[in-house]
């Protein structure tokens, strides 16, 4: 049969309470027997195994913690993003009509100046269709002056009264639809000039081509891109944008921009554009920053970085070892400074960084909250603050 341990073994410390418990037992015992003296041994006995008592009963658990005072202040974020800089016109070039691409004198790079060719196509259509033009107004013209002539015979005879007014009124009729024909054959002429002359693509503005679309030899169809041209002229620094960004940035901000490879050169700029609809993709808004005077270092395609600073309404920020969590939700421990123990409040959570937590809402400004011990603290328990910083 096991042997079970006595109060003495399983609490060595306890041992002499126990024992002076016990002589207290018997001398109180002894006492019990009717004397005329005080037993004063046994009232020393006593008071020793009150003091074992008292001893045994566990202190108040007050708990140290570092605590900070929270205040508010106006949200301003200092915000990095990386883009690349572009033409702030760019303009695709293209055919107005069909046919086979012949040849492309230009490719990505070259300078192009107003009118110089770009593109040609094979012309040999267009070119039967101008020569059936003419051919056909040249006939049109050809029944104009025969109608001209037979109504002027007949406005002589019938004033001299050798024709009738019938055969009079079939010549001024025949006049004015030939007249017509050679009108709507100038129209068709003017048609036939247009689509031989769609067959040359031209630069409209001087610029740098940016992209080609297609290849000499190719088959194209009226409105593809044969080459992308980026006019002259201003130059923008293109970024990618989170939503939460586009909310709190104003829009007259002044951006610094600096190449990405080499931080000396830098420009300003304000923003210029903001996409209206997010990339299906990416979720991002394309954020166009119309540059100030950029340096010549600032190519097209150069990959920069801008800087800005972004404000939005008042939060409070506290470190990031205050926050814990309670019912899912992120919470923090506030102390109560009249009986200095520790309530636990949810608070909602605008940006995490690596050693802060913005708060929107949940506490307020004069608040205590704990900064450091959150992990063993429980609700209603006192604590002793070991310093209180805002």
């Amino acid at each position: 049969m096991p042997r079970v341990a006595s109060r003495s073994e399983r609490n060595p410390g306890n041992a002499a309470c126990a024992e002076e418990e016990a002589m207290g037992m018997s001398v109180g015992a002894v006492s019990s027997t009717p004397r005329n003296t005080a037993p004063w041994p046994a009232l020393l006995l006593l008071g020793l195994l009150g003091a074992c008592q008292q001893a045994e009963a566990p202190p108040p658990d007050i708990r140290p913690v570092k605590t900070i005072t929270v205040e508010r202040r106006a949200d301003e974020q200092s915000v990095s993003l990386t883009g690349q800089i572009r033409a702030q016109d760019e303009v695709s070039l293209a055919f107005r009509t069909d046919g086979r691409m012949l040849e492309r004198p230009v490719n990505i790079g070259d300078q192009v100046k107003p009118g110089q060719v770009v593109a040609r196509l094979d012309p040999q259509n267009q070119q039967n269709a101008l020569r059936s033009a003419q051919a056909s107004l040249s006939a049109a013209q050809g029944q104009l002056t025969q109608a001209r002539n037979t109504f002027e015979r007949q406005q002589g005879l019938l004033q001299k009264g050798y024709t009738t007014r019938a055969q009079f009124d079939d010549a001024q009729q025949a006049r004015q639809t030939a007249e017509a024909q050679v009108d709507s054959a100038q129209a068709q002429l003017r048609n036939a000039q247009d689509q031989l002359g769609y067959t040359e693509l031209q630069a409209d503005a001087p610029g740098t081509v940016t992209a080609k679309g297609a290849e000499p030899g190719e088959v194209v169809k009226a409105g593809q891109m044969i080459v992308q041209v980026a006019r002259q002229g201003g130059r923008d620094a293109v970024f990618d944008v989170p939503a939460h960004l586009v909310r709190m940035g104003p829009r007259q901000a002044t951006i610094t921009i600096v190449l990405a490879d080499d931080p000396s050169v830098k420009a300003t700029g304000r923003v210029r554009e903001v996409a209206p609809q997010a990339d299906p993709v990416t979720r991002t808004y394309q954020v166009k920053i119309g540059l100030t005077d950029p340096p010549a270092a600032m190519r097209l395609g150069s990959t920069v970085v801008g800087r800005a600073s972004a404000t939005s309404g008042e939060v409070i920020e506290v470190p990031a070892t205050a926050l814990t969590e309670a019912n899912g939700r992120p919470a923090v421990w506030v102390v109560d400074p009249a009986t200095q123990t520790v309530a636990l409040r949810n608070i909602d959570v605008v940006r995490y960084d690596p050693a802060s937590v913005t708060v929107s809402q949940g506490i307020e400004a004069g608040d205590v909250v704990v900064t450091a011990g959150v992990q063993a603290l429980r609700p209603g328990q006192k604590v002793r603050l070991l310093g209180v910083t805002s």
